[in-house]
């Protein structure tokens, strides 16, 4: 067992070299600290306040962060939504929320604001050891939409399951085709953020049609690549003139619309796609 856990540390250590810690309890952050430490040999900074953590976010390019829930100067929810929707190099990176009260509430509201996990106190070496294993070795696709950015939410994604469908329901699409429906849908519920949250519209617009990009080369779609490559132009333009065009944007995007199906109701006018 010893063996096991050794070598699943030597996999994540790389990706701890540098940890943050946003707790206002000293005694708290060091407990932590010293268990990082001693699972990768990295460096560890610590904040007792929001504005500093995401002060020495900036500075350091953390890639790790725990946060704790609630405190004084600090809120967990509120540093994980300025972290996602910043433009900060770490704005994607994992972030864990430490706390002894987590409520159900408080568990939707850190998700919903682009949290990847939960650790409870007290904890053990054990569970921290399993959290970190989560958010490095088994990474969720990464959401770029306009209401929400993060990990995706949905955590048991049933393409995992190889086994037989025993229910007429079980009726599965390729993944690449979900991505694709999935990217279209976030790209519909962009277009008309343009006009009120311009600066992350464009970010999820563009984030979708280098996605769609990608998927379309590997599907040999030949047309989706150039629909999607077309978008990217005119979204390219405009981040490099700071020229906003939504007209031009949402003509370009009408062909990738197009391929929705006609009944398809999972954008209407919030990232739903993204809420399961």
């Amino acid at each position: 067992m010893f063996t096991d856990e050794a070598k699943l540390i030597a996999k994540m250590a790389p990706r701890l070299r540098k940890a943050l810690i946003v707790d206002p309890t000293p005694a708290s952050a060091r407990l932590l600290g010293d268990l990082l430490r001693n699972i990768s040999q990295g460096q560890v900074f610590t904040a007792q306040t929001n504005k500093r953590g995401l002060e020495i976010a900036s500075q350091i390019d953390p890639q790790i962060m725990f946060v704790e829930l609630s405190g004084a100067g600090v809120d967990g929810v509120d540093f994980a939504r300025k972290v996602r929707r910043g433009d900060m190099m770490c704005r994607q990176a994992p972030i864990i929320v430490v706390t002894s009260t987590a409520t159900a509430q408080s568990i939707l509201a850190a998700r919903d604001a682009g949290v990847h996990e939960f650790l409870r106190k007290p904890y053990t070496n054990k569970e921290l050891v399993r959290r970190l294993e989560a958010v490095i070795l088994r990474p969720r696709d990464w959401i770029e939409a306009v209401q929400y950015i993060g990990p995706d939410r949905r955590r048991f994604n049933s393409e995992d399951y190889t086994g037989p469908l025993k229910r007429k329901s079980d009726v599965r699409e390729s993944s690449d085709s979900q991505r694709v429906l999935q990217a279209i849908r976030i790209i519909k519920s962009a277009l008309p953020a343009l006009s009120s949250d311009s600066a992350q519209a464009l970010r999820a617009l563009r984030a979708q049609a280098a996605d769609l990009q990608k998927v379309g080369v590997g599907m040999s779609d030949v047309a989706l690549v150039t629909e999607a490559a077309e978008l990217q132009r005119i979204l390219r333009d405009a981040a490099e003139t700071g020229v906003l065009d939504p007209p031009a944007i949402a003509k370009a995007s009408l062909p990738l619309l197009a391929r929705l199906p006609k009944d398809d109701g999972a954008a209407r006018g919030r990232d739903q796609v993204v809420m399961l």
